[in-house]
């Protein structure tokens, strides 16, 4: 069943089901267009696939064996302190920049690419047990690859968003953010514009790849098995800034 939203038109999420447990190697253009066969949806241009992250990881390889991982001292230590296992601990240092809060068993991590999230990204959630997912060594470019070969095969002019769940510092719960994106502009600029009563927009810029990853989540689901969801009839303008060029600079985050 598709998620119809009434916008400034008709904007329809469709999930894209029948992809089966991805490993690596997996070539996914190949599962994506046997869904998409599967779903009977043909994609067409401005149509924005989106993917999650754990089966674009588990495609690249990025998978840890939890036994194959040796901790160190630092490792340890927050382990006992958090009440963690050390080794998925060590794991979390390896893949982050630095450490941004901790506490309540739960590491905040500034990862590599400098997103600030739980655990640097890493989990155990739908994955196989005794074994640990990583975030993709550069989302952007991992969309970008999967844009270029859906075009290619479809001859049509698409977006691709990868996604993952985050938390947020003052609410509970998480929501599905974008983590990498290809395609188009992952902000959508309305500075200089006008509100309804005459009021000169001077910073309203909305993240439009958050909030079609927390759209399609709506479809997708974490315990459906349902990885990838056809965003259609959304405006956007094309790019390929990525993601990695919304990511705030210290110098003006008040939080880092």
């Amino acid at each position: 069943m598709a998620l119809v939203l009434e916008m400034d038109g008709i904007v329809q999420v469709f999930p894209l089901r029948g992809i089966p447990r991805v490993k690596p190697g997996d070539d996914l253009l190949e599962l994506l267009t046997r869904s998409l066969e599967e779903s009977g949806i043909a994609l067409q241009d401005s149509d924005v696939v989106v993917i999650t992250q754990k089966v674009v990881s588990k495609a690249e390889g990025r998978i840890v064996k939890i036994e194959d991982v040796r901790p160190r001292k630092k490792a340890r230590l927050l382990a006992e302190e958090l009440g963690k296992d050390p080794r998925t601990v060590q794991v979390i240092l390896q893949e982050s920049k630095r450490i941004v809060r901790k506490g309540h068993g739960v590491l905040i991590m500034e990862t590599r690419h400098g997103f600030v999230c739980a655990n640097a990204g890493i989990d155990q959630s739908n994955v196989e047990e005794g074994y640990l997912t990583l975030l993709p060594e550069d989302p952007d470019r991992s969309a970008r690859r999967i844009r270029r070969k859906l075009e290619a095969a479809t001859g049509k002019r698409l977006a691709v968003v990868i996604t993952d769940t985050f938390g947020r510092p003052w609410r509970d719960g998480q929501i599905d953010v974008a983590i990498g994106c290809s395609g188009l502009a992952p902000l959508e600029d309305l500075v200089g514009t006008t509100d309804p009563y005459g009021h000169t927009l001077r910073v309203t810029q909305p993240a439009i790849v958050d909030e079609i990853a927390s759209a399609s989540e709506l479809v997708m689901r974490k315990h459906s098995l349902t990885p990838a969801a056809v965003v259609r009839g959304l405006s956007y303008k094309r790019s390929d800034a990525g993601v990695r060029s919304i990511i705030r600079e210290r110098r003006t985050d008040l939080f880092k």
